[in-house]
Parts: structure tokens; sequence; C-alpha cells
């Protein structure tokens, strides 16, 4: 893919708005478990950096999809993975099937300031049952005079207690899993809802939380497209929340690698640094290589997503890719630490606790092969 000199911009933008608003407070944000996600995302709206994709109608910059994706690989200058993941949740992961398919009413009302940073944002698909098979999801939505009476729960929300409206998926009838879904805005406000939070062995600055409705009612006008559709809108979220945790994941890869080629330089064992032994720096190569090569994939898939191609299978190896890469390359790099890696204030101990996350959120790593596989024709009884 071709990089511009406004992608190169925008970049620069979220490099030094990370080195300047966010770094310095993470040790703080990590042991409270939380960060202060409206304040950090109204700076970032003053910015422009959170609707980057987004029309201008709406309070957007009007750029395409690879501008966004520029933006997650640039907020890999954060020390820790919390803060970049619940931006994400924010610009790649509850919003894309609203600016799509939602109505104007309703883009004015939850997007413009989700965009802007006055509304913090959340998705609500996983459930205590299961996160990957998202038909099997039991919460309801079920019509009442004008509104939905929403019952049921969701599991492993991101920002869900700062969250402000949640995009959620619900059952709206009883017909079939792929039909019976439909994506629904709720204002957390709402009569009903209880959150719990959730704690984590990664991932401490961004709060995770489990959510509870009980006879929730919202206005059947907060449905986003079309009743029934929500788990097709729901597929077509998922292909951007994928793409931004592959490209996420480059830029804190590479800081991993630059660190423990640092670290290795200065340690020294037997006399000598332990970079100097050939499997230390023939490993580095390696997985400089892996990072290259994701980096290749990721903006392969995302320049056909902005021509208008179907990236699921692209998507889905990167996806699994990332996920994979970032687990090896964390515990390659620890062990090159030592003991030190094996502590909790550690660059790569982060990594390590963070990354972990990668195969599991947004679509496991078996999701992704089952999904590889059935588009590959490799599944059995398949030809």
């Amino acid at each position: 893919m071709k990089f511009t000199p406004e992608h190169e911009q925008i970049a620069d933008t979220v490099r030094k708005f990370v080195i300047n608003e966010i770094n310095p407070h993470l040790p703080e944000w990590e042991k409270a478990g939380m960060f202060p996600a409206h304040e950090v995302f109204k700076k970032m709206g003053d910015l422009g950096l959170l609707g980057v994709k987004y029309p201008t109608e709406f309070g957007g910059l009007g750029l395409d999809f690879s501008y966004s994706m520029v933006v997650a690989e640039a907020l890999g200058e954060c020390n820790a993975g919390g803060v970049p993941m619940a931006i994400g949740v924010q610009t790649d992961m509850c919003t894309p099937a609203l600016a799509r398919f939602g109505s104007d009413e309703l883009r004015h009302q939850f997007l413009t300031p989700a965009i802007a940073g006055d509304m913090v944002g959340c998705v609500g698909v996983s459930e205590v049952s299961g996160g990957s098979d998202v038909a099997a999801l039991k919460t309801t939505a079920r019509k009442e005079g004008s509104d939905y009476v929403i019952n049921g729960s969701k599991m492993w929300i991101t920002n869900g207690m700062q969250a402000d409206w949640c995009c959620l998926l619900a059952n709206t009838s009883e017909g079939a899993p792929h039909k019976n879904k439909s994506l629904i805005i709720v204002p957390m406000d709402a009569a009903g809802i209880t959150r719990q939070k959730i704690e984590k062995i990664g991932m401490h600055s961004s709060d995770t939380a489990q959510l509870f409705f009980d006879n929730v009612r919202v206005p059947q006008k907060y449905l986003i497209g079309q009743e029934g559709m929500g788990f097709m809108l729901q597929m077509l979220q998922f292909q951007e929340e994928r793409l931004y945790g592959a490209a996420g994941c480059l830029r804190s890869l590479d800081r991993l690698i630059d660190q423990t080629i640092d670290y290795t330089r200065q340690r020294k064992t037997f006399g000598q640094p332990i970079i100097n032994n050939q499997v230390v720096h023939f490993r580095l190569a390696e997985l400089r290589t892996e990072v290259e090569a994701l980096r290749a994939l990721t903006y392969r898939a995302v320049e056909s997503y902005v021509s208008g191609k179907d990236v699921t299978k692209l998507a889905s190896m990167a996806k699994l890719k990332a996920g994979r890469l970032s687990r090896e390359v964390a515990d390659s790099c620890l062990q090159y630490w030592g003991g030190m890696g094996f502590t909790a204030d550690n660059p790569i101990s982060q990594a390590y606790r963070d990354s972990r996350l990668i195969s599991i959120g947004g679509g496991a790593d078996e999701i992704m092969l089952g999904i590889i596989c059935k588009l590959e024709g490799t599944l059995p009884g398949k030809a």
C-alpha cells in the first residue's frame, strides 16, 4: 500500500499524543485498573483522531479506512495494550455499523459525540456462555409498544464500566440464529442496567465489565439497519475490528524487538554481550522478518478493503497471525531478558501479559482457522 504525506502526518500526531498524554500516566492507570476514558477520548476527539474514517457530516475527517489503520499502528507507541484496545473499541468496533447503517438521527445522537470524544461507546456481543459463537447468544429484545425490552447479560465488555452507550447484539425474534438478531444502540444510563468490573491478567488499564440487562427499555428507533440483520452487520464490524487488531500489533512488536536488541547489547554473560550469541541475533532477525510479513499481509487486506473487496479471509489470516506472533515475540524476547523479563515492572512482561488476549478477543484463533478453512473449501466434507 502506498502511504501519503497525510498518512504520515496523522501517524506523527498519534505518536506525539501517546508520548505526551498517555505513556506518562500508564503506571498509574495500570495500578488503578482503569484509565479516564472520557478525558483521554475528549483530547483525541479534539485532534480529530476518533473519526478519521467517518463522514465530515458527523464530525469525522472523511478519509478512507487506511488512515484509521495508520492510527491503530501508531498507537503501538503505547507502553501498555489496554488504552489502544479501548480506543479501538471506540473507533473500529462499536461504531462501524452505526456509521454505515444507522439512521441520520441515530448517528447524530450517538456517532457524532463518539467522534468528538464526548461519549464513550462499547460493543455488546460476547456472553458468559461464549464469545466466539455469536449465533448462540441468548440476550433478547422483545417489542412492547414503541420500545424494545431487553433482558440478558454481556461478558468481557471493554469500556463497559465507563461507556455511555452500547452497540448491543440481541435476539429480536424466534427465527434461525443467523436471521433473528439485531444491533441496537442502548444508552447505558437506562433503567435496569447493572455493571460489574472484571479483573484480568493483562490489559489492566482498560476497564472490562459484565453487563446485566433487566427489562431495559429503549426506543425501537435505536435499531441499526433492519431488524434481523444484526448477525450480518456484526460480521462486517468484525472485519474492521480484526484488521485494527492486526495493525495495532505492528509498532508494538517492533518496539519489543528494538528494546530487546538494546538490552542484549548491554547485558553480558561469559564476558560478552548476549546479542553476540548467534542463536540470539538470528532469532531476533527471524522475529523482525515475521513482523514485516504481518505488516505486508495487514496492509494488503486494508488496501483491498478500501477498494471495496471482501477481505474476510485476509482479515482472518491477519488476525490469526497477529495473535500468534504477538505471543511468540513477547515470549522469545522475555527469554533474552532473563530474570528481568520475569519482573512485573518491565516492558517485555507487560507485553507478555497484554498480548495473550489477541488470540482470544474478536474471534479466537480457532474461529479464524475455521473461517479460513471454509473459504478455502478444506473443511471436512468439502471439495
